[in-house]
């Protein structure tokens, strides 16, 4: 068995074909046949993927009844005031195909932009007039979109999104485009199973 985080960088799939104008993981020819993305993080999204070529780690992870820890680095639109933290804690109502989603406690905070987090290729929109600023979130659930959502909830759209780690595999020291490979027990111990 194969256990791989992944740095995964914006603008391709968490899939290994090619989709309309995205990339697939089999264009940077970094993965062994047999492995496959558990989870996923959209295209224009980036930071930490898994994969594995365990089907049962996929299935562990991802059923809704083991919540596990997932934190991201979050650019936003417009300087983030308590107010917005403290309604991003939650729980906020967001719509899935009109079906209301109230979500878990979440830990938000305001932060700098760590050192080891890239620029983007390409870059983010720069606007003069409206500053931006970097929160990190972190949440046990995993809807669709779910952090955007949030941040347009509250009234600071996100520019960017990177996901930092997953309980306690985490991106830092893989640089974007770049992996690490675990032993099984390294990888499970790491994600709390």
């Amino acid at each position: 068995m194969k256990y791989f985080a992944f740095h995964k960088p914006y603008g391709y799939l968490s899939q290994f074909t090619p989709e309309g104008r995205w990339q697939g993981l089999a264009s940077l020819e970094l993965f062994p046949k047999g492995v496959y993305p558990i989870g996923r993080l959209d295209a224009d999204s980036e930071g930490l993927l898994l994969l594995s070529s365990d089907g049962s780690i996929n299935a562990r992870l991802l059923h809704p009844k083991n919540k596990h820890w997932r934190t991201y680095l979050v650019q936003l639109e417009g300087e983030i005031n308590e107010e917005a933290l403290l309604q991003l804690r939650g729980p906020l109502s967001l719509n899935y195909k009109g079906k209301i989603h109230k979500t878990a406690p979440a830990l938000a905070e305001a932060v700098a932009c760590p050192a080891f987090i890239e620029e983007r290729d390409p870059p983010v929109r720069f606007r003069k007039s409206i500053p931006t600023s970097w929160i990190k979130l972190s949440l046990c659930e995993g809807k669709n979109r779910q952090v955007r959502k949030m941040t347009a909830q509250v009234g600071f759209p996100t520019l960017r999104l990177v996901r930092l780690s997953i309980e306690g595999i985490s991106l830092e020291g893989i640089p974007q485009g770049g992996f690490v490979e675990y032993s099984e027990d390294e990888f499970r111990r790491l994600l709390k199973f």
